[in-house]
Formats: structure tokens, C-alpha cells, sequence
């Protein structure tokens, strides 16, 4: 038989990050739902899609609320930014990422570069969406 230790079980430290932000990843994305669907009820006699808008604005609302005290503040630990911000908001919405990202070059004194974060997630994202359903069309007739 093999010998136990007595040492109880320890993450390495990136598995235990890896583990944090997947937890907040499965609570975001289902929070996602939830509060889409909820929202989209709200105005279901409209045909905009406020249920995507109201979370997209809810997540930059928390991730600009928890950047500030993690990165100006210091009162948000690396483990606690990866749980909430990486995965959490990550999970809950990446338009959250993508404003988080835009104001910290605004912030760096780089406005061209939060200008060219911009034009190229919003052209290209749309681009890119056309090529998914271009393809997708063209393989699928």
C-alpha cells in the first residue's frame, strides 16, 4: 500500500486563479441569463434588445467600480480580481472587459490607441459576425 500524507491537499497557485475565475465565469454567465431574460421581459413589447444593453451597462458600471478600488485603491486582492472581475464580470459580460480595457488606455494618456480599441472592436466585431454567418450560409445552403 501506499504511503499518505500528512499533508493536506494545496493548489498550486495558478490552478487556484484558474479555479476562481471559472467559479465566477459559471456565476456570471448564468447571471447573464437571468438578468437578460428578466430585463428583455421587462420590454417584451419592443423589439430592442434591452436585456443584452442592461447587462452590458451593469457590467461596466462593476468592473469600473471594482477597477478603481483594485488598481487606484489597492483594497481588491489578485485573487479577488480574478474571481470578480476576470470571471464574474467576465462571464456576466466581456463588453465589461472591453470598457474596462478602453478607459485604462484613456487613463495611460493614450487616447488614439482607446480611440483605434474602439473603432476595431466595434467595425471588426460586426465584420467578423457578417464572416460567421456568411460562412455559415454558404456551408449550410
Amino acid at each position: 500500500m501506499g504511503r499518505q500524507s500528512n499533508v493536506p491537499f494545496t493548489a498550486s497557485p495558478i490552478l487556484r486563479t484558474l479555479l476562481l475565475i471559472g467559479t465566477g465565469g459559471f456565476i456570471g454567465s448564468i447571471s447573464r441569463y437571468l438578468v437578460s431574460g428578466y430585463a428583455q421581459q421587462l420590454g417584451k413589447s419592443l423589439q430592442f434588445p434591452f436585456g443584452t444593453l442592461i447587462v452590458n451597462l451593469a457590467g461596466c458600471v462593476l468592473v469600473g467600480f471594482l477597477a478603481e478600488l483594485a488598481d487606484q485603491r489597492g483594497m481588491v486582492s489578485g485573487e479577488t480580481r480574478a474571481f470578480l472581475i476576470v470571471g464574474l464580470l467576465g462571464g456576466f459580460t466581456t463588453f465589461s472587459a472591453f470598457g474596462n480595457e478602453t478607459m485604462n488606455l484613456l487613463r495611460g494618456g493614450e487616447p488614439w490607441l482607446a480611440f483605434w480599441n474602439i473603432i476595431g472592436h466595434i467595425t471588426l466585431g460586426l465584420f467578423a459576425v457578417w464572416i460567421g454567418y456568411s460562412t455559415a450560409s454558404l456551408l449550410w445552403k
